[in-house]
């Protein structure tokens, strides 16, 4: 398992879970609570992970798209 110190999960993700929550994260169709369901992981430790897992500019456009289509992630 990887363990991810940074951050304040109640546990740690194996690689295939890490690369299952960037692309549910990347999905404009998938919530944070449907994350949190799945993983236990909270809005902000999806937004520490993806900032892990993507080049800077991947994670930049991500927080924008979802700033702009939050509504669409929430239901």
């Amino acid at each position: 398992m990887v363990a991810r110190n940074e951050l304040k999960m109640s546990r740690y993700l194996t690689e295939a879970e890490t690369s299952e929550v960037v692309e549910m994260a990347l999905s404009d169709h998938v919530s944070f609570s449907s994350i949190k369901g799945l993983y236990d992981l909270s809005e902000q430790d999806v937004k520490t992970l993806m900032r892990e897992n993507l080049k800077a500019g991947s994670y930049k456009a991500w927080r924008k798209r979802v700033k702009d289509f939050s509504s669409r992630r929430e239901n």
